[in-house]
């Protein structure tokens, strides 16, 4: 994949990007655009170091926010669940019982810490070995763009 001629990260792209490089200086382990069931995906998933799954959704604007009725389905999927907007977002539209992090494009901050939900052990399992297999598959399209990965589902 030749860098230079990427087409440019949409806003909640760049949040994203301010969040998983937070994530991992605490010692997780990001993936952005993580389906954890068919019809779901969610904007950044991290693996923590004690085995603690994280859901974070990137909001960009109140418009974004306001679109998005399935966030409720994505409680099921995580110990902790957070939102992400940037310093400008009226974030006193974000649910109580969220966590909260400000986010820009090179670095986030947890303002609010989510309240845990512990997965139970089989989800957890489960879940834990979907983000694997996806991780090694995203790892693997890029050492090798032209490998037939649409057979891995």
């Amino acid at each position: 994949m030749n860098l230079t001629t990427e087409t440019p990260m949409m806003p909640g792209q760049l949040l994203a990007r301010g969040v998983c490089r937070h994530l991992a200086s605490l010692g997780f382990a990001p993936v952005e655009e993580f389906v954890p069931e068919r019809g779901r995906r969610v904007d950044v998933m991290a693996l923590g170091p004690k085995g603690e799954i994280w859901v974070v959704e990137c909001k960009s604007s109140r418009a974004d926010y306001m679109s998005d009725g399935k966030w409720q389905g994505y409680l099921d999927w995580c110990d902790r669940y957070f939102w992400a907007v940037d310093e400008a977002f009226p974030t006193e539209l974000l649910p109580e019982g969220t966590g909260l992090i400000i986010a820009d494009a090179y670095d986030a901050e947890i303002l609010r810490m989510a309240p845990e939900e512990k997965l139970s052990g089989a989800r957890r399992n489960a879940l834990i070995r979907r983000f694997a297999t996806h991780a090694a598959r995203r790892l693997h399209a890029l050492r090798d763009p032209e490998a037939r990965l649409d057979a891995w589902g």
